[in-house]
């Protein structure tokens, strides 16, 4: 079964490849500009400090961005998971040239990541994408963190972010954030993997999503192999690039209620349930859950 098998989505993939209205901020490493398989991308870039661009294409925070990138936009029928290639790439670079995971998931601070976010929100991004860890920071940070948060679900973007791969029970300031769908790491037979971090707050309003041995873009024109938390948060992301991309009236709240409520009733549990995108496709089609049904102009 392959990844996008796992979680149901090729059959909303084969109704759409996602509508340029739909930005998504992609807080990550840069993402390299010349992939032959990225060409088409409809993108935008907002300056990082110290710049945005990959000037080396090797390293691990543009190989980084260009992975979680090629999930999402890569061209149909590359090596990539290709998801929604005709969304609109917003990229913004948190992570520098010298960023070194050592098999880690890359990490930001509070700061770091809440100037991402308002960024994002600035170039009007309706989805976020966060494959990043939480550094330690100062209180002050965690409540801007939680702010820009704050100020995402006022402006009804949806914010998608990696649990982490610590294998620890708990929650940071980005998974606690009601607004927030956290996701953690499933392998191929559809097991939670034992090194995404779990929590409360994770297993209530988050999802699981593909995140062993996943293929995508590498920046040296070559593919790379990854896993983990960071692996499976652009599975959800593109499963709501693409739901938004055919019920573009829904409102946020509905497009949210849609894919993290596979089966309904309150979750008690640490574990969340697996993405189940063309489930969440059929919630959409209750008028209950949507305010109008128009296609794009």
């Amino acid at each position: 079964m392959t990844p996008l098998d796992l979680v149901r989505l090729p059959p909303l993939m084969a109704r759409t490849s996602g509508h340029p209205a739909i930005a998504i901020g992609l807080i990550d490493g840069p993402v390299a500009a010349d992939h032959p398989d990225l060409a088409d991308t409809r993108r935008r870039d907002i300056a990082m400090p110290g710049g945005t661009a990959c000037a080396v294409a090797t390293s691990t925070a543009c190989r980084h961005g260009t992975f979680i990138a090629g999930i999402l936009f890569a061209r149909r029928g590359s090596i990539a998971p290709a998801i929604c290639p005709g969304c609109t790439l917003v990229a913004r670079p948190i992570f520098g040239e010298r960023t070194s995971l050592d098999g880690a998931m890359p990490a930001a601070t509070p700061d770091e990541l809440a100037r991402a976010i308002l960024d994002c929100l600035d170039a009007g991004v309706r989805v976020l994408n966060i494959s990043a860890a939480i550094a330690p920071g100062a209180l002050r940070a965690e409540r801007a963190l939680d702010e820009a948060l704050g100020r995402a679900a006022d402006a009804g973007a949806i914010a998608i972010v990696a649990s982490g791969n610590d294998g620890t029970l708990g929650s940071t300031t980005l998974t606690r954030h009601p607004w927030v769908i956290p996701v953690v790491g499933y392998d191929g037979r559809g097991r939670p993997m034992g090194h995404s971090n779990f929590g409360g707050s994770i297993g209530r309003r988050g999802l699981g999503a593909p995140g062993d041995r996943i293929t995508s873009l590498g920046s040296a024109d070559r593919p790379l192999t990854l896993g983990g938390t960071s692996a499976a948060a652009p599975f959800v992301t593109g499963a709501v690039a693409l739901l938004w991309s055919e019920v573009p009236d829904a409102s946020p709240a509905a497009i949210k209620l849609a894919i993290t409520q596979p089966v309904p009733g309150r979750r008690n549990s640490v574990v969340p349930p697996l993405l189940d995108a063309w489930r969440a496709w059929t919630a959409c089609q209750t008028p209950r859950q949507l305010h109008t049904r128009k296609r794009w102009a």
